[in-house]
């Protein structure tokens, strides 16, 4: 079955504060999803941001964003009054979040929800409570004792919680306890309204593609309360952390700084805290790509302390064990491997041996030096393709800036003429979508023909990315059609939701 789908992380949707929520915009995005015939709407991941608002190094591996809980709704439970909501500058660019006010005015806002809701007393409350336990009661005492240690990571609080140790662990919980129901109650919202909004989608024949990171951020809830399944010394400090060696994108490598699982460790339990991660997560969304699947072949080990990824390893990871494991536990799920970059043969094995689609980037297929497999001509049936992802540049603001060479074999493969044409990004997109490519995935900057100023995010830079939003008025019925159209010709179309 050839399907198609939109890729729109929730932060870049339209809303009146600030940044996308759950709210109308979300749901009229939807409806034209389904105008458009649609099968998927492909997210980034759902979790608190961190460090450089990146939704790819979350505070918990479990806990929604917060900043995605639509006021509006609040104000109709009457938590909110409409004058609560216009006491905070959320921003005023319609086409970037501004993180540093939504940080300062966003938490002050779901405060005062939170006290105004008497949500204590709410039996739904509480049994959201105790069926989440197993994660929200670190994720909510780590993020009241975060706020009291002034926002730092937990690796320089003080001994007794930063260790948890039991004195310390009763003493804050107990003077902290406001605190943390306010961060209970943000996540009841936030889980009642995803689930209503998903609802929706699922309603309108359309699945939502989640996106999970294969590593968890150093200064989490998960690394935090979890320490034994991560390669941390006896302080807790990390002994080796995760990124890239050196490549021809980047001479020193790319150090993420992430904690290493212990693999040994999770493999003596059965993978039991990933076999929760993945339970939550197919609660949470149809379909789920894994970020970095590389790494459960071979992981890339770099000492701490080190400055650049140049002095790293390759060592092995769990390959196919933990997906055993998982269609044992959870059953037949469906999984989208992200298998980018340098491909070993046992990388291509282990995709192959779980049956997984891989992922195809239209925009490296065309490098004039060297046959790729990024060219249509060379996929098979089991892969996603994309025009590009978050991590690319949009499709005009890539066709800009190729090399000569590199565009002359593009115009070439895709029978266009001359330079820049303004309906060039149709055409690249018609070559993702004519593939046999089991579904193919556009981001909505692309159908609109953006370019380099709507790109989501720059690799390995910091301060610029995770800001754009789409405009209000963008994604009309005309445009629609159009995709519509584009989807029918190709034997995409989701006729779900057009009986």
């Amino acid at each position: 079955m050839r399907e198609s789908g939109i890729l729109l992380p929730i932060a870049s949707l339209p809303s009146p504060y600030g940044i996308g929520c759950f709210s109308k915009e979300a749901y009229q995005f939807i409806d034209r999803l389904q105008e458009a015939g649609q099968s998927y709407w492909q997210i980034l991941p759902l979790g608190p941001t961190g460090y450089g608002d990146s939704p790819y190094q979350s505070f918990s591996a479990f806990a929604g964003n917060p900043y995605f809980i639509d006021p509006e709704d609040l104000i109709a439970r009457g938590f909110l009054t409409r004058e609560d909501c216009k006491a905070y500058d959320f921003g005023t660019d319609e086409r970037a979040v501004d993180y540093e006010k939504i940080y300062k005015g966003r938490f002050k806002l779901l405060r005062t929800a939170y006290e105004n809701s008497n949500i204590a007393q709410d039996p739904d409350f509480r049994q959201f409570v105790e069926k989440n336990a197993y994660w929200l009661d670190d994720y909510a005492l780590y993020m009241a004792v975060k706020d009291s240690f002034r926002g730092i990571c937990w690796e320089a609080w003080e001994d007794g919680i930063k260790l948890r140790r039991p004195e310390a662990m009763e003493a804050y919980r107990n003077r902290y306890s406001k605190e943390i129901e306010c961060y209970q109650f943000q996540q009841y919202l936030f889980e009642i309204q995803w689930k209503k909004l998903k609802g929706y989608a699922n309603e309108k024949g359309i699945k939502i593609i989640g996106d999970i990171p294969i590593y968890v951020a150093f200064d989490s809830s998960d690394t935090w309360a979890n320490p034994e399944l991560f390669r941390l010394d006896e302080d807790c400090n990390p002994t080796v952390v995760a990124g890239c060696p050196p490549d021809a994108f980047a001479a020193e490598g790319q150090l993420w700084g992430n904690p290493i699982y212990r693999w040994d460790y999770h493999k003596e339990t059965g993978y039991e805290w990933w076999m929760k991660r993945l339970a939550a997560c197919y609660e949470r969304y149809d379909v789920v790509r894994i970020d970095h699947f590389r790494g459960f072949d071979e992981y890339y080990s770099i000492p701490y302390g080190e400055t650049t990824a140049k002095n790293g390893v390759w060592e092995k990871g769990p390959g196919y064990d933990i997906f055993r494991v998982m269609k044992e536990k959870l059953g037949e799920k469906e999984i989208i491997a992200e298998d980018l970059g340098f491909l070993t043969e046992s990388v291509i094995e282990l995709v192959r041996r779980t049956g997984y689609p891989g992922m195809k980037i239209l925009q490296f297929a065309f490098d004039s030096r060297e046959e790729s497999d990024y060219l249509p001509h060379n996929y098979t049936q089991n892969c996603v393709v994309y025009t590009g992802t978050h991590d690319n540049d949009t499709v005009m603001g890539w066709y800009r800036t190729l090399k000569d060479e590199d565009r002359r074999l593009c115009d070439a493969y895709l029978n266009i003429a001359g330079h820049g044409k303004e309906d060039f990004h149709w055409e690249f997109i018609r070559c993702a979508m004519a593939s046999v490519a089991k579904l193919a995935v556009i981001p909505i900057q692309d159908y609109l023909g953006l370019g380099s100023e709507a790109r989501i995010n720059v690799p390995s830079t910091l301060g610029n990315n995770w800001k754009w939003r789409m405009g209000n008025g963008d994604f009309t019925k005309e445009l629609a059609e159009q995709i519509k159209g584009m989807t029918k010709l190709y034997g995409r179309n989701n006729d779900q939701g057009h009986c």
